[in-house]
C-alpha cells in the first residue's frame, strides 16, 4: 500500500474522482450509527462547558454586574486591536487543546464504519496518543493564522472579507485532523496535504461540508438541545470524505486502537 504522502503526490499530479451522492450516503449511514452516542457526549460536555463558563464569568465580574445595562455596554464597547489579538491567541490555544476531542469523534466514525465497538472513552483516544502533539500544533497554527487575519481586517474595518477568508481557511484545512490520525502525517504536512486535496475538488467538498452544516443546524429547530445530535453529521462527512479519497492504513488504525486500552 502506498504511503499517505505518496497518495497525496498522486493527487497533486493527477487529481481524483469524488462523487457527491456516494460520499454523502456513506456519511449518512455512518452518522446513524454514531448519532445517539456522540450526541449524548456532546450534550453532556456542552452543559458542563456552559456552567463552567458561567461560573468563571460570575467569579470574575460578580453576579450583580450581569444586568441589562452591562450587556448593552458590552455589546457597544469597541474592542482594541491588542485585546483582539489576545482573544485570538486564547481562542487558538483552546481550539488546539480540544482538537484531540474532535479527532475522537472521527475515530468513533471509523469504528462505526467497520462495525467495531466504540465507547465513551473513544473520544479521548488521542489525548494519550502519539498524535496529540501534531493535532495540537496543526490546530494552533490554523487558528492563529485565521485569528490574526481577522485582527488585521478588523484594524482596517473590513469585516466581511475577513469572514470569507476565515471560512476558506476552515474549508481548505478541514482534512488536516484526519490526515494526522489516519494518514500519520505531521502537522505541517497534514495542513499542506489538506489544501492540495480540497483544491482538486473544491466545489464538491464545499457542497458536502455545506450540506453537513445545514444538517447540523437542523438541531436548532424547536429545541437547541437537538443540535448536539445533529453536529455529528459533520464528523461523518469528514470521515467519509477521507475514506473516499485516501486509503486508511491498517497499521495506523491498530496503533490508535491500541491507545484506547492504555
Amino acid at each position: 500500500m502506498k504511503s499517505t504522502l505518496d497518495q497525496i503526490e498522486d493527487i497533486k499530479n493527477n487529481g481524483y474522482f469524488l462523487d457527491f451522492s456516494t460520499v454523502f450516503n456513506h456519511a449518512f449511514e455512518n452518522y446513524k450509527k454514531i448519532a445517539l452516542y456522540a450526541g449524548l457526549i456532546l450534550l453532556v460536555f456542552s452543559i458542563l462547558a456552559f456552567f463552567l463558563g458561567g461560573g468563571l464569568l460570575v467569579s470574575l465580574y460578580g453576579v450583580q454586574h450581569f444586568n441589562e445595562e452591562f450587556l448593552k455596554n458590552l455589546q457597544n464597547e469597541q474592542t482594541s486591536t491588542s485585546v483582539l489579538a489576545i482573544y485570538s491567541v486564547v481562542i487558538a490555544f483552546f481550539a488546539a487543546l480540544f482538537s484531540p476531542f474532535t479527532a475522537g469523534f472521527l475515530k468513533m466514525a471509523y469504528c462505526a464504519d467497520r462495525d467495531e465497538e466504540f465507547k465513551f472513552s473513544t473520544v479521548f483516544t488521542y489525548y494519550t496518543s502519539r498524535h496529540f502533539g501534531q493535532l495540537f500544533i496543526s490546530t494552533l497554527l490554523i487558528s492563529l493564522v485565521s485569528g490574526f487575519i481577522s485582527v488585521l481586517f478588523n484594524m482596517v474595518g473590513i469585516i466581511l472579507v475577513d469572514t470569507f477568508i476565515a471560512l476558506a481557511i476552515t474549508i481548505f484545512t478541514s482534512l488536516a485532523i484526519p490526515l494526522i490520525i489516519f494518514g500519520d502525517l505531521n502537522a505541517i504536512d497534514a495542513i499542506k496535504s489538506s489544501i492540495i486535496i480540497v483544491s482538486k475538488q473544491p466545489f464538491t467538498i464545499i457542497l458536502l461540508l455545506f450540506v453537513a452544516g445545514i444538517g447540523s443546524a437542523i438541531g436548532l429547530i424547536g429545541c437547541c438541545i437537538g443540535v448536539a445530535f445533529t453536529i455529528p453529521i459533520t464528523y461523518s462527512v469528514k470521515y467519509a470524505l477521507y475514506s473516499a479519497i485516501l486509503n486508511i492504513e491498517e497499521e495506523n488504525s491498530i496503533d490508535s486502537i491500541g491507545s484506547d486500552s492504555e
